[in-house]
């Protein structure tokens, strides 16, 4: 999209949304708004049904963990504001042919919940299991919401910053009782340099 394209679609959005839009933004000839997160199902239904924007196409959802987002200020959003978990939906007009993305924060920082668009988009349903799954967001409305990437004895959500990259448990076949078990991760962290060896002409370009 254009610039004038995408200034005339910002234009209607907010005129549409009125007061429950929080904030809008152009950069890289992408549109994000951003909305609070108990009007996301309403407002999903308003970009999808409304005349100049039908958005009738949900082609990703996606979880954010902001938990490290404050430590260096080039960094933070202008739309941030303390909030861990966000959502973003990447929306598409397949008749219009412009595109729209929408993100929304979840209020509670310790269990954070999102209202399920499955009723607006049905495609949304993988997507939220996904960022469930992942984020341990929580979709309100979503009739199947259970895990799947991750096993079904997988603990935590690893895709979170405070996440640790071995994992709370690893599993093995136990030989003695002929079946998969789960135990408490064996692997010690450590910090590994490695030792490069090179020859004593390494890189020379002139050699004797």
């Amino acid at each position: 999209m254009d610039t004038n394209q995408l200034e005339n679609l910002a234009q209607l959005i907010e005129k549409v949304l009125g007061g429950r839009l929080v904030s809008h933004d152009c950069q890289f000839d992408e549109l994000t708004i951003v909305v609070l997160a108990k009007d996301i199902k309403s407002i999903s239904k308003i970009l999808r049904d409304y005349k100049g924007l039908e958005f009738d196409t949900l082609i990703d959802l996606c979880g954010i963990d902001y938990l490290a987002y404050g430590r260096d200020e080039k960094q933070v959003p202008d739309d941030f504001d303390g909030k861990r978990y966000a959502v973003v939906y990447h929306l598409l007009s397949v008749s219009l042919n412009h595109r729209l993305r929408v993100k929304v924060y979840a209020e509670d920082n310790m269990y954070p919940v999102v209202d399920s668009v499955m009723d607006v988009w049905a495609g949304a349903n993988w997507f939220e299991r996904e960022a469930f799954d992942l984020y341990g967001i929580v979709f309100t409305g979503h009739t199947d919401l259970r895990r799947l990437l991750t096993d079904y004895g997988f603990v935590g959500n690893p895709f979170r910053k405070d996440f640790p990259i071995s994992g709370y448990v690893e599993m093995r076949y136990d030989e003695e009782q002929k079946r998969v078990i789960y135990q408490p991760v064996t692997i010690e962290p450590r910090e590994i340099t490695p030792h490069v060896i090179r020859e004593p002409n390494y890189g020379d370009s002139h050699l004797d």
